[in-house]
């Protein structure tokens, strides 16, 4: 089992977790990720701005950077 922190970009959530959390391999800490994301972007993208990055990392325990899922509102015109 690989130890797992949250880090978060923008918002009401944001900054790294105090505490990890357990997974039995990166698929399932992959798993566990759009998971708790999927319960944020509905508030994240009501609150986006023109141009605007919300970001949130999965770190290890070392707290490197493992998977990063981005919402990113563009002007194009």
């Amino acid at each position: 089992m690989s130890l797992y922190f949250f880090r978060i970009s923008e918002g009401k959530y944001s900054g790294a977790a105090e505490h990890p959390f357990e997974c039995e391999s990166r698929e399932s800490a992959w798993a566990e990720m759009t998971a708790v994301c999927s319960n944020l972007v509905g508030a994240v993208a009501r609150s986006l701005k023109p141009d605007g990055e919300w970001q949130m990392e999965l770190l290890d325990e070392a707290r490197n950077p493992v998977f990063r899922i981005r919402l990113v509102g563009e002007s194009v015109g």
